[in-house]
């Protein structure tokens, strides 16, 4: 073992072609914006998700359908309270071997999830996923190990999408005696029970996994998962050396596509240029990720009394008067779609009704003059704050404004200062996007919900009204999805009409792989998934 591990180092260190190392079963991709740990219980960013996905797993998962499945919890029931779930483990799922290890692995007990769920509760830890169990009961330990094979959580108050929640990269086990024995630096040395097992990491050189010998997954025949012999990531920050790297055949895909570069790999309706139909397959689905316009509407907030902001007209004017439609075809080559069909994104079930574009610019100036606005005549000079990487978007809005009459202008900082400014209610337009930490559409109507105020939680807008609350109540406790639908049209119906946030466009996710790949398969939340995945001889 400590002889392969050795031998890949030579050969990662080694570079581009200095050594001509052995990749034909082994899956190579580039993260350009490189790994910062791999402890599932600080994985916030999707770079880390993709690697922590390989190492561990967790009580369930999601399909490429968003439907939850059964992973190390075989079953799973709720009592008629709706307050206490019984999860079934399954007796067969093996923690993973490292070479300097000093204990021997072993399988999974349900003890292993209350280790790792109190963990993610700790506040010595400071987790930012400790959220996942806002709902647990706060008398006693809201976690039992009933047996080896029996795990119950109590909650305080029903919570329909609790097991949803829990197929985040937050509801994973890690093995208790790695997490003691590495304390701070289990980060880098992870132990879970994943299709791939950790093998190597030269932070900005590369990453290795091994596949798990003892993975507990079987295909349809009965043969055992993963295919692949190894994962390795790469980290090259230019994108350009990802382009060509996909190319050239160096990497196996790349997720996404830079701006720089997607006139030579999609048409105009989105699909992979016929130049590249001979070398590549392109994979796309919806995401559940909408990039939005937030307004701070909060008549407290300094410098908002008597706002024009404040009132939903001028709002509902600003939506109508950006052409999404044609946002979408010459800014992103209809790899996105346009957000006129409400916050939420197509990747999740939703009643949509598409607005009528045709006369949306008109009906926008009927309201502007309706507020006493004409034209745009004494409207006060806004601005919107965004990152760099959004400016072509918003020089797009800012000449459909100027078609208003309204001047407004973009004031581009660094991403974490606008993280804080719009947290802190500092800036009364901005340019966010809200990606789901689970799938279902409740993730997004919390951004709307008045007990969230910002920077409390994720209201950014200070939005507050009371039947938008009620209903959101209303469906907190429903488990059935198809039931909690009909709040869910109400509360997109209420934020149509009083318009806190302006959605531009739901995103694409967007996956181009070698045509030697086969199994991959795309899915809603951008995850990647390996376990299936066959790399043949190209």
């Amino acid at each position: 073992m400590q002889r392969l591990v050795f031998s890949i180092v030579i050969l990662t260190l080694a570079g581009c072609g200095a050594v001509d190392n052995d990749l034909s079963n082994t899956f190579v991709y580039n993260e350009s914006d490189g790994v910062s740990g791999l402890d599932p219980a600080f994985a916030t960013q999707l770079e880390d998700m993709w690697v922590c996905n390989q190492i561990f797993d967790g009580l369930v998962a999601l399909d490429t359908d968003l439907n939850i499945v059964p992973c190390i919890a075989r079953s799973w029931e709720t009592d008629s309270s709706g307050l206490v779930y019984t999860f079934h483990l399954r007796s067969d799922v093996w923690f993973h071997q490292l070479a300097d290890m000093p204990f021997e692995p072993r399988t999974v007990r349900a003890s292993d999830f209350v280790f790792s769920f109190e963990r993610i509760l700790s506040s010595e830890l400071a987790s930012p996923g400790k959220w996942i169990f806002s709902e647990a009961s706060s008398s006693g330990t809201p976690f039992e190990a009933v047996d080896d094979s029996t795990l119950v959580i109590r909650l305080r108050k029903p919570f329909g999408q609790f097991v949803g929640i829990l197929t985040t990269q937050y509801g994973n086990v890690v093995m208790p005696e790695a997490v003691r024995h590495f304390g701070p630096d289990f980060r880098f040395h992870p132990v879970g029970t994943g299709p791939f097992r950790f093998a190597f990491w030269e932070p900005g050189v590369a990453l290795v996994l091994h596949r798990h010998p003892r993975y507990w997954m079987r295909d349809e025949a009965g043969n055992e998962l993963p295919y692949l012999d190894a994962v390795k990531v790469e980290f090259a920050g230019d994108v350009s050396t990802e382009y060509y790297g996909l190319l050239s055949g160096r990497y196996d895909f790349i997720s996404g596509i830079h701006p720089s570069f997607k006139d030579e790999l999609l048409d105009a309706n989105g699909e992979l240029s016929v130049d590249f139909a001979d070398k590549l397959v392109l994979q796309h689905r919806p995401f559940i990720k909408t990039d939005y316009i937030g307004f701070h509407i909060d008549p407290a907030a300094p410098g908002m009394e008597g706002h024009p902001l404040l009132d939903a007209r001028i709002r509902r004017a600003l939506d109508l008067a950006i052409d999404k439609k044609k946002m979408a075809r010459f800014l992103r080559n209809n790899a996105v779609y346009p957000g006129n069909e409400g916050f939420v994104p197509r990747g999740l079930p939703m009643s949509r009704i598409t607005d009528d574009r045709a006369t949306g610019l008109a009906e926008a100036k009927r309201l502007l003059a309706e507020t006493g606005f004409e034209g745009g005549k004494g409207f006060p000079e806004i601005a919107i704050a965004a990152t760099a990487d959004n400016s072509d978007i918003l020089e797009f809005v800012q000449h459909q404004w100027a078609m208003l009459g309204i001047t407004c202008k973009i004031d581009i900082m660094p991403a974490p200062t606008l993280r804080e400014m719009v947290a802190k209610g500092g800036v009364k337009i901005f340019k966010r996007s809200w990606l789901a930490d689970y799938a279902d559409a409740e993730n997004f109507f919390a951004l709307f919900y008045s007990p969230n105020f910002a920077p409390n939680g994720p209201n950014y807008m200070h939005y507050s009204n009371p039947d938008f609350d009620r209903l959101y109540e209303s469906v907190r406790g429903q488990s059935d999805p198809a039931r909690r639908l009909p709040a869910y049209r109400q509360m997109d119906s209420l934020l149509r009409m009083e318009t806190p946030v302006i959605p531009l466009f739901y995103d694409r996710v967007t996956h181009f792989l070698q045509k030697n790949i086969s199994g991959f398969e795309t899915n809603p939340v951008n995850m990647l998934e390996l376990t299936r995945v066959r790399k043949s001889a190209p």
